[in-house]
């Protein structure tokens, strides 16, 4: 397991994350613990949940988790939740006002029983809240020692750098982290997205690596899944649906990956998490296991690093390939600037 910082802060954590959206779910107690207890052991020190997750039962979970454990244990975890989207559909049960965020903290330390937390994200942005109220508010969860760090998450390109330089404008604490759907399926946000966020500093913390499950070749072409998988229980959920990520360009993907695990001997899995993990400012990949046999497997992805040459056959076939100016070819040839000659 190797160690980076959070963005520009001088945090580490681990470059493989623990994401706990299982827990309470797909995933008991008892198998939550394990994987928590499984991925401490390996190395891992970083764990990220969010107040909605199963009810706020991942941050309860966690919380008896950390309850239950010695302190040399979980002294070594930096821990994330989230807050923006509400547990109840009041008026003021969702957002990013100074309101909202106030409660959805103090709720998500109660379930944890914890006095703070290290990373708390956004866990969208808000149009209807003033981006001001928003970073006073998180400035001052900064100085009052309820968190230790704030982040951004599913922000798009202009949001992230409209909040990174507002909070410089307002001179109180910045983001340190994006956290972002990111995987070989889903590199469209190379174009704008990674750029902006490399420019502010922050380090990317990708969800869902594997492509909900696709990456690691559990589906099969023309052969609509139904196995006890994901989308073998739900064909149309969410993101990755079946009919929805199906595309020639997705099987693509899947047989370059599978080709380059065959060759290492490794799984479709590890290959496509080392990838990612090597990205350009990737702070941790998060991982989402249901048990601890697909984390063990996961967690084998810390150890491999794909060659250039594997690393240039899956990115041909994952190439999102943009349509036109200003992403295509052309774009690219009028930003590139090169020195040539002798000094």
């Amino acid at each position: 397991m190797d160690y980076r910082t959070l963005g520009v802060s001088g945090c580490a954590v681990s470059g493989l994350c623990l994401g706990t959206m299982t827990f309470g779910s797909e995933t008991d107690e008892p198998g939550a613990h394990r994987q928590l207890d499984r991925f401490v052991e390996a190395g891992g020190t970083f764990v990220d949940t969010a107040d909605v997750y199963s009810g706020g039962m991942s941050e309860e979970i966690i919380g008896r988790w950390f309850a239950s454990r010695p302190a040399e244990v979980t002294e070594q975890v930096v821990l994330a939740t989230k807050g923006r989207f509400g547990l109840d559909d009041s008026p003021n049960g969702a957002g990013l006002s100074a309101r909202h965020l106030v409660r959805a903290l103090d709720a998500s330390l109660r379930r944890l029983g914890l006095e703070s937390v290290d990373l708390y994200q956004l866990h969208a942005f808000d149009p209807l809240t003033p981006l001001e109220e928003t970073l006073r508010m998180l400035d001052g969860f900064v100085r009052a020692g309820k968190i230790r760090y704030y982040g951004l998450s599913n922000f798009i390109g202009w949001q992230l750098t409209k909040a990174v330089h507002l909070a410089r404008a307002l001179n109180v604490a910045g983001p340190v982290t994006l956290q972002l759907q990111y995987s070989l399926l889903v590199r469209e946000i190379e174009w704008e997205i990674v750029p902006a966020a490399v420019d502010a500093g922050l380090g990317l913390l990708p969800w869902s690596p594997l492509g909900g499950g696709w990456l690691s070749g559990k589906y099969k072409r023309d052969e609509r899944p139904s196995e006890a998988t994901r989308l073998g229980e739900d064909p149309n959920r969410g993101m990755e649906a079946y009919d929805r990520r199906g595309t020639p360009r997705a099987w693509e993907v899947i047989d370059a990956v599978q080709k380059v695990a065959r060759e290492r001997n490794v799984s479709m899995a590890e290959v496509a998490l080392a990838w990612v993990a090597s990205r350009p400012a990737v702070t941790s990949t998060i991982l989402g296991a249901r048990t601890v046999d697909q984390l063990e497997t996961n967690l084998h992805a810390a150890d491999l690093r794909l060659t250039t040459e594997e690393v240039a056959v899956i990115e041909a076939a994952s190439d999102p390939r943009p349509p036109d100016y200003p992403y295509g070819e052309m774009g690219v040839e009028q930003r590139d600037r090169r020195l040539t000659g002798s000094p």
